[in-house]
């Protein structure tokens, strides 16, 4: 067996840089085979500062410290790999995506393959953070061995350690069937998007008192059946803070006042990344313009490609003058001939 001092150079060197940490280095220090001339290069190495994975045992500390739950939503690679980075306890992949990534005009029409396609992007990414994995409409309503099966398709396809579906009550019994699988369950009560026709639209639940009790009666259900957390989605604040100190699973706000274990935003919300004009619901906070530096750089880039000062000359690969004088010669004895 070859020792290290053995080893070729470029072996030996491949064999420290396995085993040590690589220090940031600008391009300009890198060793020349080490350039990547390529614009498809890998986005960057993981935190400095890396972190243990979030695990249910992280979640139930952090709830049982009162310590709230971060809940982000993530739709790729590149909107996993900031989140997970940011430090978000969770991810969540979910049918949201539908609208902010694929167009289209509500959560119902994404298909399980769609779904599956998204969730392996952001588990790339996502080195830190639990993630989540939304069942589609469609996947899980039909019957208990149903949605078994399509959880089973997220975490084996997907690779999400989770996954979160609609519904209370009726839900229960699916609930406990995939859970029993071992297969970790965010249940989702309140405003359920992928039933928002029966609801009459985009509506707040629980605004009475029979409708206040539907809402604890689904999470008490939920949470009966094994859920390990539930999300609460536009419910009033009181009612929402009520319900969370009714249960002994965390409860996931969205929309739902700040009484509950976590929030959860939709990530495209949040940032700021659309157009002027775009309806918001009032729960969403706005904490960046990117569509608004989008513009502003992409406008740059268009406008020094037009005028022809990028690619400025640090910008390109220099060519030896001889090696480009004798490139000069062949090519007017070429046009000559």
């Amino acid at each position: 067996m070859k020792t290290l001092g053995t080893l070729p150079r470029i072996a030996r060197a491949q064999l420290q840089l396995c085993s040590s940490p690589l220090p940031r280095l600008s391009h300009a220090s890198l060793p020349l085979a080490w350039i990547r001339s390529s614009s498809h290069s890998p986005l960057g190495a993981t935190p400095a500062n890396t972190r243990k994975p979030v695990t249910i045992n992280t979640l139930q500390t952090l709830y049982r410290k009162n310590e709230p739950i971060t809940m982000i939503t993530a739709h790729d690679f590149p909107s996993a790999h900031v989140a997970d980075h940011a430090g978000m306890d969770m991810i969540l992949v979910g049918d949201s995506l539908a609208m902010v990534a694929l167009g289209m005009e509500d959560t119902s029409e994404v298909l399980m393959e769609e779904m599956l396609l998204h969730c392996r992007s952001v588990a790339r990414a996502t080195k830190g953070a639990f993630t989540v994995g939304d069942l589609p409409m469609g996947t899980y309503e039909i019957a208990p061995e149903q949605a078994l099966e399509s959880a089973i398709r997220m975490v084996k396809e997907g690779r999400v350690k989770s996954i979160k579906l609609e519904g209370g009550q009726e839900m229960a019994p699916t609930i406990r069937k995939i859970t029993t699988a071992g297969i970790p369950v965010l249940a989702h009560i309140g405003l359920t998007p992928q039933r928002q026709n029966a609801l009459g639209g985009f509506r707040v639940q629980g605004k009475s008192t029979a409708s206040a009790l539907k809402v604890l009666d689904d999470a008490l259900a939920v949470q009966e059946a094994g859920a390990f957390a539930v999300v609460l989605e536009a419910v009033p604040a009181e009612v929402a803070a009520l319900v969370t100190q009714e249960l002994s699973i965390p409860t996931i706000g969205i929309g739902a006042g700040n009484g509950c274990s976590g929030q959860v935003l939709v990530q495209i919300d949040m940032l700021g990344n659309f157009p002027p004009g775009r309806f918001l619901p009032k729960f969403v906070k706005q904490y960046g313009n990117v569509w608004n530096e989008s513009m502003r750089a992409i406008q740059a880039y268009k406008t020094e490609v037009k005028s022809r000062t990028y690619p400025a000359p640090e910008h390109t690969y220099p060519m030896p003058k001889d090696e480009f004088s004798e490139f000069e010669r062949v090519v007017e004895q070429k046009r000559s001939t």
